[in-house]
């Protein structure tokens, strides 16, 4: 129901506060990993799985939310979410042992998949047709801005406290959520209650998108086929997938509505949203680790370096929804975000071992300016055919398909990491040979020095030789990095003419009274 005045702001107020809270949680544990394994005594690999379980029962909640909301009533159902949300981040605050962290930390992936896509229906419905450009910038504050600032918030928790404050922190908010949703968010219609549940289509569900994320997010550092288990994985992803397909387009009451994708802007929107994903996540990705591993900043310096572009996204959301009411189309737009996100991409690709903090204020305004231009025209583009209930199963699907963009665009830079830095290594280490005088000058002039400091000659040529393997080992790191930047911005750069098969609308008008 669309509405006016203060009702209006305080549901935005609420539905963007509570999708931000979901999205911050996808990278504000990361920070705090080594914290919380030194604390709980677990592996490197064991403690993977926070990240791990909370995307996976996050990704196979998003494209059930929209069957969810019509069958308990939107309302009932995002309040449902934001309490289990608190309640488990109080849970996984207070774990003691990992198991215990874990599966709390399922239970947030579970009431995060239906807070964010039904946040998304929620305020489309909250806003009149002709301000849905508005309506979709504002929650993109949050789906853009949530991934990079999840790394500062937890930066700066870590610096001053203990890892179970990063779950604490929510607490707060999602009581205010929760007291707002359930003061001034509308009730809707239970329609999907008394219909019979299709439950083959919830098990197919869980095993195709649970399998394929799992495969994701395990594969590289399980050596993808080489690890019985990731095989078994990829077969129940594809052979699940299948199977779900065809049981949600033979029954008469899909958990997911397949139907939706007649709809051409829509089918492509799923494309570009993955896309979406591929460069919001996997850029967030990379340029920690590039930062930390290489370049010796900490956490929390790496945080802030990302802070000036999310304030830039934030800043520009308004802006880009006033261009599409004005007509602008959203396909130019995207087009520039998309160029802007290349760009992005290869001045990172010009790094050096000698770059400073500073060095990376521009690039990243670039792609806080990017992100905006590209989220609110995507989304938009994907949602404007849908009517009615279509809105909150599209609102979950694209979701999800950003979320496995993301997901794909993690696994797929690590593995390129993984074999161009084989690949780098081998090409750099063939310089290194008595036949090359840049080598022989520059080995002979290290040994030198380290005599000069005392060292014997053996001695020396020892250290001499550490300081090489040191310097390849950097210098590896560094165009294997600028090669994962490159691939980001060339799959971004190639996806431009997709935004071109989506219908031009120059006032874009979606029913948002869905009852």
């Amino acid at each position: 129901m669309v509405e006016t005045g203060f009702r209006k702001w305080i549901i935005t107020f609420t539905v963007i506060t509570a999708s931000l809270l979901e999205l911050i949680d996808t990278t504000i544990v990361n920070v705090a990993l080594p914290q919380i394994q030194g604390n709980l005594g677990a592996s490197l690999e064991d403690i993977a799985w926070l990240s791990t379980g909370y995307a996976v029962a996050n990704v196979i909640i998003l494209p059930m939310s929209g069957w969810l909301g019509n069958r308990f009533g939107r309302k009932n159902y995002f309040l449902a979410s934001i309490v289990l949300f608190t309640i488990s981040s109080f849970l996984c605050g207070n774990a003691t042992m990992l198991e215990e962290l874990i599966g709390f930390r399922i239970l947030q992936g579970i009431a995060g998949g239906g807070l964010i896509a039904t946040a998304q229906a929620i305020l489309l419905e909250t806003w009149p047709r002709e301000d849905v450009g508005i309506a979709t910038a504002l929650f993109g504050l949050g789906a853009v801005v949530g991934p990079t600032v999840g790394p500062t918030i937890g930066g700066y928790i870590i610096e001053i406290s203990s890892w179970p404050w990063i779950f604490y922190v929510n607490i707060p908010v999602g009581i205010l959520a929760a007291y707002c949703t359930y003061t001034f968010v509308r009730s809707t219609p239970r329609e999907g209650k008394g219909m019979p549940i299709d439950w083959w289509g919830i098990g197919l569900l869980a095993v195709a998108v649970g399998s394929l994320q799992t495969l994701l997010e395990k594969g590289e550092s399980e050596d993808w086929f080489a690890t019985p288990y990731i095989i078994v994985l990829a077969i129940l992803s594809v052979f699940g997938v299948i199977l779900f397909i065809w049981r949600e387009l033979s029954t008469d009451h899909p958990i997911v509505n397949f139907k939706i994708m007649r709809h051409r802007s829509f089918s492509v929107g799923m494309f570009t949203s993955f896309v979406l994903g591929f460069g919001l996540y996997g850029s967030v990705f990379v340029f920690p680790i590039f930062c930390q591993n290489l370049l010796g900043f900490t956490p929390l310096q790496t945080g802030e370096i990302l802070f000036p572009g999310g304030v830039c996204t934030i800043i520009m959301m308004p802006f880009i929804g006033m261009m599409l009411k004005k007509g602008v189309p959203a396909q130019v737009m995207a087009s520039i975000g998309m160029l802007l996100f290349f760009v992005f991409c290869w001045m990172l690709s010009n790094s050096t071992l000698s770059s400073g903090t500073g060095d990376f204020f521009w690039p990243l305004v670039i792609r806080g300016v990017g992100m905006a231009l590209l989220f609110v025209p995507l989304t938009t583009l994907a949602i404007q055919d849908l009517k009615g209930p279509e809105i909150g199963q599209g609102s979950g699907l694209n979701n999800m398909m950003r979320q496995l963009g993301g997901s794909f665009g993690i696994a797929a830079l690590t593995t390129l990491i993984h074999i161009r830095q084989g690949f780098h290594r081998s090409n750099l280490l063939a310089n290194i040979n008595d036949y090359n005088p840049a080598f022989v000058e520059r080995f002979k002039m290290l040994i030198q020095n380290f005599m000069g400091k005392g060292y014997s000659g053996l001695d020396a040529q020892h250290m001499a030789t550490k300081a090489i393997e040191g310097t390849v080992i950097k210098q590896t790191l560094l165009l294997t990095y600028n090669d994962a930047y490159w691939i980001a911005g060339l799959i971004m750069l190639f996806s431009i003419p997709l935004v071109y098969f989506q219908k031009f609308k120059k006032n874009v008008d979606i029913p948002t009274d869905v009852h």
